[in-house]
């Protein structure tokens, strides 16, 4: 059944995608997903019609999944080059398309062995992204489970999963699309739990910034961001970046080399900005210092991901918080 389906998907985009067409949708750019070669993984996420054609908002998404994939693919491949099995785990995964990726990148692109867990709250889409990964032969590499961020006992779930010990460490490589407002900083913390070595996290609807500085707008004593505070649509804004920014402050004081990057144009979506992170060293005092003194410019709040990262790390927070 699959093994038809796919033959069939395949002739079909190879027949459509012809390299006139394929000029016309890529110009002279090179992406890593070129569609005359990928039709099932396409198909299977939606963004081909049935006789191979995008039409303007897959066109769209496509160009964000491969500029994606293009962006996390030196951090799966840094990986391989140091461990025979490269472990990956998606957070708030959602219909599975960046899961996808990343499967497809280990096991055609990169031929090395991996495995992958999917995890997102929402049963019946854990169903959709099981019955993806099978038709798309990924299913002996990929697996997904229904959870909470919070809640997530990973070493639990891998075996649920596998059936096997996912290892120590039990996840390499830790990523989240779009996991919204603070369940960003559940998945950046859960990665420092398990000291991972690397993130790639792509945050979506913050939030817990704006809604700070909206009870704080009404306080008494005028601060000077308080314009900013005062306007709602400058206020989301505004926290959005700042939110980022002290996210990846944090994510430097407990050792990781971290960079925000646009990963689509902002024509596309705005909600653009990647996190990617590097595990390097113990940690660093100058970006903790740097974090607070963001911090009290911005009314002192304390993000969720201050809050909820392992207590080592907050203690070292708190030591430079001493010698402020």
């Amino acid at each position: 059944m699959r093994e038809a389906w796919a033959a069939d998907i395949e002739g079909r985009a190879a027949r459509f995608w012809t390299p006139e067409r394929t000029r016309g949708l890529l110009g002279d750019k090179h992406l890593v997903l070129p569609p005359a070669s990928h039709g099932p993984l396409l198909r299977a996420m939606g963004l081909l019609k049935a006789d191979a054609s995008m039409g303007p908002e897959s066109v769209r998404k496509y160009m964000q999944i491969s500029h994606m994939l293009t962006l996390i693919e030196p951090q799966l491949r840094d990986l391989a080059a140091v461990h025979e099995e490269v472990r990956v785990l998606d957070l708030a995964c959602g219909n599975s398309y960046l899961t996808l990726l990343l499967a497809t990148s280990i096991r055609k692109r990169l031929a090395h062995a991996g495995k992958i867990l999917g995890v997102d709250r929402n049963v019946r889409l854990i169903e959709a992204c099981r019955e993806r990964a099978w038709r798309l032969f990924l299913d002996d590499i990929l697996r997904f489970e229904a959870n909470l961020i919070g809640e997530l006992d990973v070493p639990a779930v891998w075996r649920m999963a596998f059936g096997t010990n996912p290892g120590d460490p039990p996840v390499h490589l830790l990523v989240a699309l779009h996991a919204c407002d603070t369940a960003t900083d559940d998945a950046l913390a859960l990665g420092l739990t398990l000291n991972v070595e690397a993130m790639a996290v792509v945050p979506c609807c913050q939030a817990e910034l704006a809604r700070w500085w909206a009870q704080k707008s009404a306080a008494p004593c005028p601060a000077p961001l308080s314009p900013v505070w005062r306007w709602p649509h400058l206020r989301r804004e505004a926290a959005a970046t700042m939110t980022d920014a002290l996210r990846a402050l944090l994510l430097q004081g407990c050792g990781y080399r971290t960079v925000p990057v646009e990963f689509v144009p902002s024509e596309h979506t705005p909600k653009n900005t990647m996190i990617r992170a590097t595990r390097v060293d113990e940690g660093s005092p100058d970006a903790f210092t740097e974090y607070l003194a963001l911090r009290r410019s911005l009314g002192d709040p304390r993000l969720h991901l201050e809050r909820a990262m392992p207590p080592h790390h907050r203690a070292h927070l708190r030591a430079a918080e001493c010698l402020a």
